[in-house]
């Protein structure tokens, strides 16, 4: 295994705030050698990246390479447009500053810490790691111990590819994190649930280091009469049953209009056996728990409501099929916290604005699905909630859209990024104006009897 020790954490810390202030980092043409060799590294290691996430995840290879290996698309969008997006960019002036010019330069901001989480713990280090190197930082890795292969997986990568002064990983639990969050970082990125999010925070508030929380939430899935039934239900059961639920934008729970329920659960029923087989424990395209401990809180979800598809559970597997529950109260324990696994409980609606009651009197989620194709009602929703993102006729997808700025509001997360987003997470817009020495108006200078019917005038 190849990792940094903790005492070493800050050496590893000085040794790049050393290497940072050498100014090798803001030359654009090395970080985009840098991307490339990222992307190098990443292409080199594919089969090691499938191997630790089908023994952490029990991931399928096409999950992998669609969730996962996939981050190379970032990497190619960012080096298309890294020329772009770091040179400095004209701010206008009003009349009364005719002589000046005004110029906002991105900056790198310096030495970043990015914390990642165990469900895809591999796209959701690389693709903060793309925004950091982008706009010029050094950076430590802390990955998710609980996903260990992925973890041991991305520190033999970084290792072997980039010079620890400049990037590094740090590996370990609790203890790990704690000693990072103990130093001053320039910026600190972290995906991971709410409860630890607010740990971040308060650990970065003793050195007012700016974070991105890239947090979660209960994700809402509207579906209306107006819809393609058939297209629908097999968007909704991929979206929510990929990587066996664990996905922080999967649709948490439906709001379903009450007039197609049935035919939507029976849709979900259908797409379920073509998906997974008439037992999904059997299945090589389906997942498992991440761990015991995971495993058991989703385990006491299956209490509440009614199980209507799936259900089945096997502790030696962390195996939980995929399941859909009704009759759920809104005060369940699965209907009270993010579900984050197989577990899909439905709720039926008969006016739409019980769905837009019952989601606004709830957290900000990190997304909301619409499925109808009532322009009308896409437009009502869009007005009357609040979300990370919005995804209309469709599941998931929106994440892979480098050119839509990804992350929470509220209880669901603080700032975003992908794509240009994830440049300017990790840079500062340093704002310049520069005056011209061919002319001195004195209007400004003392004495100033006089002046004031001409000032109001100037500025009035």
């Amino acid at each position: 295994m190849i990792t940094t020790e903790l005492s070493n954490v800050g050496n590893i810390l000085h040794n790049q705030r050393e290497f940072f202030q050498t100014g090798k980092t803001k030359d654009v043409n090395f970080r985009i050698e840098q991307l490339q060799n990222l992307k190098q590294a990443i292409i080199k290691y594919e089969k090691s990246i499938v191997e630790a996430l089908q023994a952490d995840l029990h991931k399928p290879e096409v999950e992998t390479y669609i969730t996962e290996i996939s981050v190379v698309k970032e990497i190619d969008y960012t080096i298309k447009h890294l020329q772009n997006w770091s040179k400095p960019k004209k701010a206008a002036v009003s009349w009364d500053f005719f002589s000046y010019s005004a110029k906002i330069y991105p900056e790198p901001l310096g030495v970043v810490l990015i914390i990642g989480p165990w469900n895809y713990p591999f796209q959701l280090i690389i693709s903060p790691l793309i925004g950091a190197i982008a706009a010029g930082n050094c950076a430590i890795i802390k990955p998710s111990e609980i996903a260990s292969h992925t973890s041991h997986i991305i520190a033999e990568i970084i290792a072997k590819h980039f010079d620890p002064a400049y990037i590094a990983v740090v590996e370990g639990g609790v203890e790990a994190s704690q000693k990072l969050l103990a130093e001053k970082f320039d910026h600190i990125f972290f995906t991971g649930g709410t409860a630890v999010g607010k740990i971040i925070m308060s650990a970065a508030a003793k050195y007012l280091t700016p974070v991105t929380l890239e947090l979660g939430g209960k994700s809402p899935c509207i579906v209306d009469t107006d819809i393609n039934l058939e297209h629908t239900v097999r968007r909704i059961t991929w979206g929510k049953f990929i990587n066996a639920g664990q996905t922080c934008v999967a649709p948490d729970y439906l709001l379903v209009n009450k007039k197609i329920k049935k035919d939507l659960i029976d849709g979900l029923e259908k797409n379920l056996k073509e998906f997974y087989g008439d037992n999904p424990i059997n299945s090589p395209d389906y997942a498992r728990i991440i761990s015991e401990k995971h495993f058991d809180r989703l385990v006491s979800f299956l209490k509440d409501g009614k199980v209507i598809i799936g259900g089945k559970t096997q502790p030696s597997e962390r195996y939980i099929a995929p399941t859909v529950i009704d009759n759920v109260s809104l005060e369940d324990s699965v209907m009270q916290e993010e579900i984050f696994g197989p577990i899909l409980p439905i709720i039926e609606y008969t006016d739409i604005a019980e769905a837009i009651a019952l989601i606004n009197s709830r957290p900000k989620p990190l997304a909301l699905y619409l499925f109808s194709q009532d322009k009308n009602l896409q437009k009502r929703v869009l007005q009357q909630t609040s979300s990370g993102g919005v995804c209309i006729n469709d599941t998931v997808m929106q994440v892979g859209v480098s050119s839509l700025p990804f992350g929470g509001v509220g209880d669901s997360g603080i700032g975003n990024y992908h794509g240009k987003a994830s440049f300017d997470t990790f840079s500062h817009k340093k704002s310049v104006l520069q005056n011209s020495f061919w002319l001195d108006l004195k209007w400004r200078y003392a004495p100033y009897q006089g002046k004031l019917p001409f000032i109001k005038k100037l500025l009035g």
